[in-house]
């Protein structure tokens, strides 16, 4: 063994009874090919049952892409050798320590195929590696879920339960969020009450309880009411505050809507009433008092969806948020503006939800942060062919997940102060 060889052997991690014995260039092709051998009358564990010392009953070539070095495209080769067990009696081929089973990676490139999924979209990584973006989908495909199974939900007692959109149309998935850790517990396929059911299925497969869930998050969907009923019976429902705020804009944009065939001034003003006031532009503001000193329903209507973000944002108790929303509940039924008539009385069946998130100081905020990065990661990506796909890059994005394989180019060093 020549010292380019040695030198390779300790770039590739490999250890006894591995070694490079091989170093080929293809300067035209722009590959770098190692092959690699064992120590002749090595004997191996039995891949079946695990008895050690088993002889080597014949080997089988195999091929695995691994990381570029500089330039070049770099393939490690070796003969795997099958091993015939005195123990079991089955003959198998032993799992080489640079690759997983049935891998055509090595474990160190497809752990970069994960950090850069993280960041971009898989066909562009597909297009960078030059290994086809089904084959990328695979790597995911077995990583994600092998970490998410290693997760541990003991401690769960807070969730959060939102939608998101697969595709156009009418194709959802259903997020489970765990509000105190901020990370996603579970994705699945639809936006009904069968969702809740098939989550707590799985929370049990980690370790987590249903009974021991005391707050749940969500926004007014029937479905999801129905689903927390049966399945998690002892979770207080809280109705998002943003959500709430949400329904108060689409009241104001259907005013709106309405007068703008009246009030031509109206027009191209539809983001100054739904902006934050503190976030308006000099030009926002003086459109507003302009606006204002117009005798306006949208303007009534504005300032019945502001007197409701403040209570939301002053209250601090939950008898004083009754007493707010109390007064608001009777200003909007007496406002002569239907949409904020219908509100109310939305508001009023949803009462007990909508006051427990002064006590719980719950909300969604976080879960609609984690979704805006979701959907930014399918709009990169223009689309996922499959829901699959897009739950497999939600749990990546937001999963939080401990066991992924680690990015090769993370240091784990630590810098030295002195």
């Amino acid at each position: 063994m020549g010292p380019e060889t040695n030198l390779f052997t300790i770039a590739l991690g490999l250890q006894a009874p591995w070694s490079v014995s091989d170093v080929r260039f293809d300067t035209k092709a722009k590959e770098i090919h190692f092959e690699i051998r064992f120590k002749p009358g090595t004997r191996f564990a039995c891949p079946s049952c695990g008895a050690a010392d088993q002889p080597v009953h014949d080997t089988r070539p195999r091929t695995w892409e691994h990381l570029r070095f500089f330039e070049h495209k770099a393939f490690i080769h070796a003969s795997v050798p099958r091993v015939a067990c005195s123990a079991c009696g089955k003959t198998g081929q032993i799992t080489v320590p640079w690759a997983r089973s049935g891998s055509g990676f090595s474990q160190l490139f497809e752990a970069f195929v994960i950090a850069l999924a993280k960041e971009m979209p898989v066909k562009a990584i597909a297009d960078l590696l030059e290994i086809g973006d089904d084959r990328s989908w695979r790597v995911l495909d077995h990583y994600v879920p092998a970490a998410r199974e290693l997760e541990d939900f003991s401690d769960v007692t807070a969730v959060g339960i939102d939608e998101t959109a697969a595709r156009r149309g009418h194709n959802y998935i259903t997020l489970f969020h765990d509000l105190k850790a901020g990370r996603l517990l579970f994705a699945c396929e639809g936006h009904d009450a069968g969702t809740v059911k098939t989550f707590t299925a799985d929370l049990r497969t980690h370790g987590g309880d249903p009974d021991a869930i005391t707050a749940a998050c969500i926004d007014m969907s029937r479905a999801y009411i129905a689903g927390i009923g049966r399945h998690l019976p002892n979770a207080a429902i809280t109705f998002d505050r943003f959500h709430v705020i949400q329904l108060a804009n689409a009241a104001l944009e259907e005013v709106r809507r309405a007068e703008v065939r009246e009030e031509p001034a109206l027009k191209r003003s539809r983001w100054m009433w739904l902006k934050d006031k503190k976030k308006w532009t000099k030009k926002q503001i003086a459109q507003h008092h302009t606006l204002s000193r117009m005798q306006l329903k949208t303007g009534r209507a504005f300032r019945l969806k502001e007197a409701l973000r403040d209570i939301f944002a002053a209250a601090t108790t939950r008898a004083e948020a009754e007493e707010r929303l109390t007064a608001w509940f009777r200003w909007a039924r007496r406002s002569k503006l239907a949409p904020f008539k219908k509100l109310a009385l939305t508001l009023k069946t949803h009462w007990d939800g909508i006051l427990n998130s002064f006590e719980s100081a719950l909300s969604n905020g976080s879960v609609e942060a984690i979704n805006g990065l979701i959907q930014a990661a399918k709009a990169r990506a223009r689309g996922y062919r499959k829901p699959r796909n897009l739950i497999l890059m939600a749990y990546l994005i937001s999963g939080k997940l401990s066991h992924l394989q680690a990015s090769p180019y993370t240091t784990t060093s630590r810098a030295i102060v002195e």
